[in-house]
């Protein structure tokens, strides 16, 4: 097995929903962060083997393979080949796991791994159209071996499960806000994000003609304790979450380029982490948001390290019972933790995700002293994604 690199990683700003970049085309977007994450780190685009993107809902705008639409339409080489895939909310972290096993393996030199979700314009459940004119994902064989639930129920019962409260998860939700604040004001994000001139819509949601430049995360804003314990609960009534305390519907895309210790010498670039190892697991789909807890307890088992190793943690903020459960087990030093915000504040662009943790673990590490980052996410379905990074 090669070693491999990070030699840079970059996102947009996450635009919440029919904000700042309501009005751009998912390809474009992509095309955008493939290019400045090529042009940062200084490398020809002709020397990347392979493209792998993250998208979940693969229709409209979205379909027909858009990495390969994204990395056209940028006027990047025709001889880069690309694929997408699904891995529901992981999809673009396991784009970049994928990324990772091609270049370990010696299939490749340099991929780059990227993710896209305009969920302004392709919303959630696009993909199933709800007259079932193209057949539903899920038929009666799958009732015979698990119960089918949504991922609002599955964040319910972990917080049952884990004796989690709404007082607990209006707690984290504040505490997202408040460290993604302070994040902005101090500039940690200004190493990994990429401007966008994005469209200006008018009152009918069509372009204005005039553009704005989006340099912020727009889901960011200020909240108090007394003003999160008056929102109505969202997936059960009296239930612990709210829309505070869940990830913000967004729009949003983000790219890592990866290489092999030996190209990146070769090609005189410098890299900012060396992927330490990579997990995919299945867990159970009920539940559903669980995967965090058995990826990162098979990633520190399987490297021999303990949570005390670890100086950044990324963890998706889906629902604040996924982080909170994964602390019960876990006993982190929670300032290491999602150290500037998630996506309760910042937002959670599904394919565009994935890739965006590792962009702000990345540049955390780089911005701080510590060795280790740990990235994780849930997945519709019941699958959890980790990648192990270690600062160069």
């Amino acid at each position: 097995m090669r070693d491999v690199v990070i030699i840079e990683a970059v996102r947009t700003p996450f635009g919440r929903r029919d904000g700042g970049l309501s009005g751009m085309h998912a390809v474009e977007l992509l095309g955008l962060v493939q290019q400045a994450v090529l042009d940062r780190a200084g490398l020809d685009p002709a020397r990347v083997d392979q493209v792998v993107a993250g998208c979940v809902a693969q229709i409209g705008m979205q379909s027909f393979n858009i990495g390969r639409g994204a990395w056209l339409t940028a006027g990047l080489p025709i001889s880069t080949p690309a694929s997408t895939v699904d891995t529901q909310c992981g999809s673009s972290q396991q784009a970049v796991n994928l990324a990772y096993s091609l270049i370990a393996s010696g299939a490749a030199n340099a991929v780059l791994a990227c993710g896209v979700e305009v969920m302004s314009t392709v919303k959630m459940g696009s993909t199933v159209p709800k007259d079932g004119s193209l057949g539903k994902p899920v038929t009666r064989n799958y009732w015979k071996h698990h119960e089918f639930t949504s991922q609002f129920e599955g964040a319910e019962r972990m917080a049952e499960k884990w004796g989690i409260t709404r007082a607990d998860a209006d707690a984290f939700g504040k505490l997202s806000q408040d460290r993604a604040a302070a994040a902005q004001a101090s500039g940690a994000f200004d190493t990994q994000l990429v401007p966008v001139e994005a469209p200006v819509l008018g009152e009918d949601r069509k372009p204005t003609g005039a553009t704005h430049m989006m340099t912020r995360d727009e889901g960011v804003r200020a909240t108090t304790l007394a003003k999160l314990a008056t929102l109505k609960s969202t997936g059960r009534e009296d239930g612990v979450h709210t829309a505070a305390t869940s990830s913000q519907i967004s729009d949003g895309a983000s790219a890592v380029l990866l290489m092999s210790a030996e190209a990146a010498t070769a090609a005189g670039l410098t890299p900012l982490a060396t992927v330490v190892g990579t997990a995919l697991v299945g867990t159970d789909p009920v539940l559903m948001l669980t995967g965090p807890i058995d990826v990162t307890r098979t990633l520190l088992e399987s490297h021999k390290l303990s949570m005390s190793d670890i100086d950044v943690v990324e963890i998706n903020e889906a629902f604040a019972s996924v982080v909170l459960a994964w602390e019960k087990e876990f006993k982190p030093d929670m300032a290491r933790v999602n150290p500037n915000g998630g996506a309760i504040a910042l937002g959670h662009p599904l394919g565009g995700t994935g890739a965006g943790l590792v962009a702000k673990a990345v540049h955390e590490l780089v911005r701080g002293s510590g060795d280790h980052a740990l990235v994780t996410m849930c997945c519709g379905g019941g699958i959890g994604t980790g990648t192990l990074l270690r600062r160069v």
